[in-house]
């Protein structure tokens, strides 16, 4: 919070979206007496406790923004859903203002904070920034903190995919974020996920078929956002298997919104045009409560265009897909789909 190149008043006002602390005017030598005549007659604004807009109107975000760190306290710096706010991870707003604070303090003592809320961290990384701009917590920092406190798989991984796939963070500096962290929930499954982000596997939905159904069943790895140029131009193709000119397609709101309707059809077009390469398309439910019957008739598939099967077995106990014949063997497995 603090700058080495001492400013003038004016200065650190437009650094701070002309938001300042009481501490800090008292510093500048403006009285006490000045601060408290100018918000009781509405030149100044009262944001949270001892912290002021120096100007009248409607604040901006940004103001509402420093006058939460400024009120948190020295070191403290935007987390969570705000940081990924300002970082562009999100397109909204955060419905409250989340600061990380040192372990060692507790901006409470003073009263409640409207409108934020305050995570005490015995280890704060703060981005390295000009003073000029909001403190917040670096990328992959942000990244992690949101995936900690994620509810559900799917909303954790979703993270991982936002900040890769806006190229906000590599899944390396996420990793390297991952590695410096004495304690962090998920983290073997986080390593493994990193792994999947950076080979390709951009959304949640993606990450269930490559897990649940590609992998959990012993099918050929396919080359994840598989680049191909056809007629129409550039496509990527979410899961291509080059070997045998198959093309899984996943259908979700995250990964396809509904206009790309016509651009996913004229892309199967392409490709039925140019190579004879087969499209196949799947929504959430075949990838998770239909993935055994599904992974069974995509192996069928797969096998039809030249696959051995070697490796083809079920997910486990209840698995609706099961080899009749055994592994290794040079007959081509037969696959039999339980009811």
């Amino acid at each position: 919070m603090t700058d080495p190149i001492p400013v003038s008043l004016p200065e650190l006002l437009d650094f701070q979206s002309r938001v300042v602390s009481r501490s800090q005017v008292l510093g500048y030598g403006v009285s006490g007496n000045a601060v408290s005549r100018r918000a009781k007659s509405g030149e100044w604004q009262r944001l949270q406790r001892g912290t002021y807009a120096t100007f009248s109107g409607v604040p901006p975000r940004e103001a509402y923004l420093w006058a939460a760190v400024l009120r948190a306290g020295p070191g403290a710096v935007l987390s969570h859903e705000t940081a990924a706010e300002v970082h562009g991870l999100v397109d909204r707003p955060s419905k409250v203002i989340h600061v990380t604070v040192s372990a060692n303090l507790d901006p409470a003592r003073y009263g409640p904070i409207r409108g934020v809320v305050v995570h005490r961290s015995r280890r704060v990384v703060g981005q390295a920034l000009p003073p000029w701009q909001l403190p917040r917590t670096p990328v992959a920092e942000t990244v992690l903190d949101l995936v900690a406190a994620s509810e559900t798989f799917d909303d954790a991984y979703a993270w991982l995919s936002r900040a890769t796939g806006r190229r906000l963070a590599s899944a390396e500096m996420i990793k390297e974020a991952l590695a410096a962290r004495k304690r962090m929930r998920w983290r073997e499954w986080l390593t493994d996920a990193l792994d999947d982000v950076a080979g390709g596997v951009m959304f949640p939905l993606e990450l269930r078929y490559v897990r649940d159904v590609e992998r959990a069943h012993g099918l050929p790895a396919a080359r994840r956002q598989a680049r191909r140029e056809l007629a129409s131009g550039v496509r990527y193709l979410d899961n291509f298997y080059d070997a045998y000119r198959l093309c899984v397609e996943l259908d979700g709101r995250s990964s396809h919104p509904p206009e790309q309707k016509w651009q996913d059809a004229d892309r199967d077009n392409d490709n039925l045009f140019a190579g004879g390469v087969q499209t196949v398309r799947f929504g959430v439910r075949d990838v998770t409560a239909r993935r055994c019957a599904r992974a069974a008739q995509l192996a069928a598939v797969l096998m039809r265009r030249g696959w051995d099967g070697a490796g083809l077995h079920g997910c486990g106990a209840g698995c609706q897909l099961t080899v009749r014949n055994s592994p290794g063997s040079a007959e081509v497995p037969r696959i039999r789909l339980s009811s």
